[in-house]
């Protein structure tokens, strides 16, 4: 297995696609998890500082095979499918410090 780092960036007014998809998103990384596949998972804010701003987008490191089995879990997230995100990118990562799994 090795690490990958994917982020998605959210469609603007992505409030209410987040809402309808969180569960089967997040069911998804708590999977993971317990398999001790995540090294850390969450999303981006738009302003840390004023969560009425909303998010733009989320950021998810987990190990896999291989890039094109990254490639192919981040395609089939319900965020991906239902809308939420515009755009995804994934690349191998190298945790070097904190959490290294």
């Amino acid at each position: 297995m090795q690490w990958f780092m994917i982020v998605a960036n959210d469609v603007a007014d992505s409030a209410p696609l987040r809402a309808r998809h969180r569960d089967a998103h997040r069911a998804r990384i708590e999977s993971m998890t317990r398999e001790g596949r995540i090294l850390t998972a969450g999303p981006l804010p738009i302003d840390p500082g004023d969560p009425e701003r909303g998010l733009s987008g989320s950021l998810v490191i987990a190990a896999f095979e291989d890039i094109e089995a990254a490639r192919t879990w981040a395609e089939a997230d319900p965020f991906r499918t239902g809308g939420v995100y515009d755009s995804v990118d994934v690349r191998p990562y190298k945790p070097i410090f904190g959490a290294t799994g």
